[in-house]
C-alpha cells in the first residue's frame, strides 16, 4: 500500500463502490488538505453521499484505498472505524439523527460524553455551539418539541462541540430557509478556519459550494473536473482555429 502524501490529511485512490448492484462510485481519487474546505458536487445520485461515507469509514469500498494521516481506514476494523468516528471525525446528515430521549445540550454534548470527557465540560463546549447557532434557549427542549430548522443546527452544533479533526457535512443546510442557511454556513465555514478543521462538504447548491476553497465533482460516480477542463481547452482550440 502506498502511503498518502504529507501534506493531505485525508486521501483517497481508485474507490469503488456498488449499492446492490447499481454503482455508486467507479474509481474516484480524491485528497484534503488539513484545513481545507473541500466541496463535492454534482446532480442527486451521483455517489457524493457514498464518497462522504467511504472518507468517514462508515461504508468499506469495495476496491480502492481510504487513508487518514497514516491510518489506513479502509483495512480498519468495525471497533478501529467506530473509535476514528468517535474521536476524529464529525458528521452532519441531511437530515438532523437526534436521540429523542434526549435535550438539545445532551445531544449536542453525546460525541463528548462518549469519549469520557467530564461532564461540566461537555455541557460547555455543547451551550457554546448551541448558542453560536442561535439555538442556546432551546438547550433543556427534547427534539420533539422543536422545529426541524432547530433540531438540524443542534446536529451542527454536536458535530463541531465534538472538535474533529475531519467533519463530513452531506447536504447540511437542506432542512434549513434561506435565512437561515446563511448564517449556519457562515458558522460552519468560521469554525472551521478558526479551529482548523477539515471539512468535506457534499452539495448540488452551487452558493454553498462557493464557499469551499476547492470543488470537485461527480457524475454517474466518476470524477468530471478534469473532463470538464480538457472539453473547454478543446473548445477554446476550435474558437482559435476557427
Amino acid at each position: 500500500m502506498e502511503a498518502p502524501p504529507d501534506n493531505d490529511v485525508l486521501w483517497a485512490r481508485s474507490l469503488h463502490y456498488a449499492h446492490d448492484g447499481t454503482p455508486a462510485l467507479a474509481g474516484v481519487s480524491v485528497g484534503v488538505r488539513e484545513g481545507e474546505i473541500l466541496a463535492v458536487t454534482g446532480p442527486r445520485a451521483s455517489g457524493k453521499t457514498t464518497l462522504l461515507q467511504c472518507l468517514a469509514g462508515q461504508l468499506t469500498p469495495q476496491s480502492g484505498e481510504v487513508w487518514f494521516n497514516s491510518s489506513p481506514v479502509h483495512t480498519m476494523g468495525p471497533l478501529a472505524r467506530e473509535r476514528l468516528r468517535r474521536d476524529r471525525f464529525g458528521w452532519i446528515d441531511t437530515e438532523p439523527q437526534l436521540v429523542p430521549e434526549l435535550t438539545a445540550w445532551e445531544n449536542a454534548a453525546l460525541p463528548l460524553l462518549l469519549r469520557g470527557s467530564p461532564h461540566r465540560a461537555a455541557k460547555t463546549a455543547a451551550m457554546e455551539w448551541l448558542e453560536r447557532l442561535d439555538v442556546g434557549d432551546c438547550a433543556r427542549k427534547r427534539p420533539a418539541a422543536l422545529l426541524q430548522s432547530q433540531r438540524q443546527r443542534i446536529a451542527i452544533a454536536r458535530a463541531l462541540a465534538s472538535d474533529p479533526s475531519v467533519l463530513f457535512a452531506d447536504e447540511p443546510s437542506a432542512p434549513l430557509h434561506r435565512a437561515d442557511r446563511a448564517h449556519v454556513l457562515r458558522t460552519l465555514t468560521t469554525a472551521a478556519r478558526s479551529h482548523t478543521i477539515t471539512v468535506v462538504l457534499a452539495t448540488h447548491d452551487e452558493e454553498v459550494a462557493a464557499l469551499a476553497d476547492r470543488t470537485i465533482a461527480l457524475v454517474d460516480g466518476r470524477r468530471v473536473g478534469s473532463l470538464a477542463a480538457a472539453e473547454k481547452e478543446g473548445q477554446a482550440e476550435c474558437s482559435l482555429s476557427v
